[in-house]
């Protein structure tokens, strides 16, 4: 495997571990900057090529990553799973890491067929770390062929911070997996405030699944989760409810601050960021 170090290109061995890898993922960041030094190979992979950069990002080890990137490190390298060191920082939930490897110029949406940075990010549970991939253009539909939209696994997760954020992005609420939707991830977890979110954001509670299921399916008959789906499915959406789900799709803008440069009244703005 052909790999960059230094100035040139050599040729390096797929190997178990190496030191840099140990001190990456340690933090030890003083073993690491002499290892560089003495001209350790900082794109070394392992035998599922893992960098230590994938490594470092993984433990949120942001001063390692930092040396690593300075020393010439792969910013987007690809494991054996196709994900990046970004990818394993939002997994960690480390914001610092984050903007390192993007002020590398890592890519947010890199084209991959597994989970994106995104999808790590509400996997992690990390709202800073959502709130920093939108702000920098990640994309709300990005799809994996296992956990559907980033918004399907903030709703799997019972992430609601991050579902809310991804929902004031402009995240599609009605996207499907398989014909499921975020609505039959909060039926099935049975967290009524969430499901309540997503239907204010314009959540179809018809919707049926592969399995021709629809999210009240999914709930216990007279818990919570049911009483709240039936109440729905039996009481219209009020006018208000449906002029902020109108409103939204009309503009189809990504968040506030662009919602902002429409020329909407502030009233109306704080009106649509339904806090």
């Amino acid at each position: 495997t052909f790999t960059f170090c230094g100035d040139g290109i050599f040729l390096c061995f797929w190997v178990e571990r190496t030191p840099v890898h140990e001190a990456a993922q340690r933090g030890e960041s003083l073993q690491l900057q002499q290892l560089i030094e003495s001209g350790a190979c900082v794109n070394q992979v392992t035998v599922d090529s893992i960098t230590p950069l994938h490594a470092a990002s993984l433990q949120g080890q942001a001063r390692c990553v930092q040396l690593l990137l300075a020393a010439g490190a792969q910013v987007d390298a690809r494991n054996i799973d196709g994900s990046t060191p970004l990818c394993d920082a939002c997994a960690s939930g480390s914001i610092e890491c984050v903007k390192l490897l993007l002020s590398y110029g890592a890519k947010v949406n890199p084209p991959l067929y597994t989970a994106s940075p995104l999808h790590e990010a509400c996997m992690s549970g990390s709202s800073e770390c959502v709130r920093l991939l939108i702000d920098v253009g990640a994309n709300l539909e990005a799809h994996d062929c296992h956990f559907g939209t980033p918004l399907h696994v903030a709703c799997a997760r019972e992430h609601l911070d991050c579902v809310k954020m991804l929902l004031k992005a402009g995240a599609n609420v009605n996207a499907a997996k398989l014909h499921e939707t975020a609505l039959h991830h909060a039926a099935k977890v049975k967290n009524v405030d969430l499901i309540e979110m997503l239907i204010e954001f314009g959540g179809n509670i018809y919707a049926r699944d592969n399995r021709g299921k629809k999210p009240s399916d999914y709930t216990w008959s007279s818990s919570a989760p049911a009483k709240c789906l039936e109440y729905y499915e039996k009481t219209p959406l009020t006018l208000s409810q449906l002029c902020r789900v109108s409103l939204r799709k009309a503009t189809g803008v990504r968040g506030l601050e662009k919602i902002a440069k429409l020329n909407i009244p502030p009233r109306l703005i704080d009106y649509l960021s339904y806090n």
